[in-house]
């Protein structure tokens, strides 16, 4: 398969640490054969110091595969907003896909801020960039707006000159292979399937955390926080993936179709909000600020699989830990002991990170002891098991090259997130330490809603 990636935004820090080691290791693994690699920034930089940043976040790598990537990687100087910018790279695309022997497939890659979309998109199509033998194909990468008024206006933008089969709006949470392996783990298990409705599910927790702090991004964070940084996209993604009905097939649009429907229909029931005690002297962070850096949400679906199941999202920065796992809790039984009755119930886990796994908690009998149980973990460990996995940009970009929709983010569960989103009125924000499981106000909150957080 050959393929000539155009990346705009090359001198970033996403493609230094994601993208051109993505894009190496499809080499690597011999998935691409033929390759042109193209890097446009407004900087004045080189394509050998663009490797070589790349190269220091990657380490040890094969001489013959980085070799190739080297002899076809090239950069240009340009200009967004200057459309003869564009005229010229389509002359040099053409040259080069002919020095390269290449078929004239096409991915550009938007690794730029959310502003710059409209006017690329507009460009790429009216200077014809996107007129090839081959495919063309054009990836968005989060954020994808700011609201729900701004991700309309993008969509729109993007509906009047591309096709949505040509459109990948990237959330890289489900390039994980984890994460990849929840809908699988689910439909092909018949001991799991069954049991995944309010009848057996007493409530759903999916749990986002990083010890982390705003660090570099303080400006950027600031205009959006917790809630539009990691709830709006990727935990709700998680969310849906979780709650969707069975789709007609596990491909492409029948995953996003069912998606979307868990998207149209959760409804926030409560909110809690926190910022960590230092926030405010953050650079780039307004003095006054009152953005949340930590949330916990209550959310409902109100449909025969999961009427009466709250599901709960906690996420944020500055915490204790980092994690990011989903955690269905069962229904307990009717206990038949005489005595010491199990003090919680089972447990199905999904560990998407640091490690990746599955884990399921059992109560089982204690040794010596009649009537005494106990909760144990029977796992599975992907690392173990699966110890050369892709990282999940390899496997985002492979899937655009090979024309699989199946998780990427369509238009419609955009503005049905941000809608949703754009519902939570304004809460008062509590103070938390850095390094803390966040405010201290936030017990009461449990208490209200019945919440007890994995730890």
């Amino acid at each position: 398969m050959d393929v000539t990636f155009i990346i705009l935004g090359a001198t970033g820090d996403l493609n230094k640490r994601k993208l051109i080691p993505a894009i190496y290791n499809l080499i690597e693994s011999g998935r691409v054969k033929k390759i042109a690699f193209v890097g446009l920034s407004r900087s004045k930089v080189t394509i050998e110091k663009i490797l070589a940043g790349a190269h220091e976040c990657m380490g040890k790598v094969d001489r013959k595969a980085w070799n190739t990537l080297k002899k076809s990687s090239y950069y240009i100087p340009f200009d967004l907003y200057e459309e003869d910018n564009y005229d010229q790279l389509k002359d040099f695309l053409e040259k080069i896909e002919q020095k390269h022997a290449l078929s004239g497939n096409r991915i550009f890659y938007l690794a730029t801020l959310p502003q710059h979309f409209d006017t690329v998109t507009k460009n790429l199509a009216e200077k014809k960039l996107t007129k090839t033998k081959g495919y063309a194909r054009v990836v968005y990468e989060k954020p994808f707006g700011h609201d729900l008024k701004s991700a309309k206006k993008i969509n729109q933008c993007i509906n009047r000159v591309f096709s949505e089969d040509q459109v990948y709006r990237i959330d890289h949470y489900l390039g994980k292979e984890l994460v990849g392996n929840i809908a699988l783990m689910r439909f092909t298990n018949r001991i799991l399937e069954p049991q995944w409705n309010a009848e057996h599910l007493e409530s759903v927790q999916i749990i986002m955390e990083e010890k982390l702090l705003v660090g570099s991004r303080g400006k950027f964070y600031d205009s959006n926080g917790v809630l539009n940084d990691v709830v709006q996209n990727h935990a709700l993604q998680l969310l849906a993936l979780t709650a969707m009905e069975p789709p007609k097939l596990l491909t492409g649009n029948y995953i996003r179709d069912a998606k979307a429907e868990v998207l149209k229909h959760i409804k926030i029931d409560s909110v809690f909000l926190g910022q960590y005690e230092g926030y405010l002297q953050e650079e780039g962070v307004e003095k006054n600020s009152t953005t949340e850096t930590f949330a916990t949400l209550k959310l409902s679906l109100d449909n025969p699989r999961w009427s009466g199941v709250p599901f709960f999202i906690k996420a944020g920065k500055g915490l204790d830990k980092n994690e990011v796992s989903i955690h269905l809790k069962f229904k307990p039984v009717e206990c038949l002991l005489s005595e010491a009755c199990p003090a919680d119930t089972n447990y199905l886990t999904m560990n998407i990170q640091p490690k990746a796994g599955f884990e399921i908690e059992l109560n089982t009998k204690v040794p010596f002891k009649k009537n005494i149980v106990k909760p144990v973990i029977m796992s599975f460990s992907h690392e173990n098991y699966f110890p050369k996995s892709p990282e999940a940009y390899e496997n985002l970009l492979w899937d655009v090259m090979n024309g699989d929709q199946s998780v990427f983010v369509r238009n419609d569960e955009i503005e049905a997130a941000w809608k949703l989103i754009g519902s939570i009125k304004h809460n008062k924000v509590y103070q938390y330490p850095i390094g803390s499981k966040g405010p201290k106000e936030l017990i009461s909150w449990n208490k209200k809603h019945g919440i007890n957080w994995r730890v």
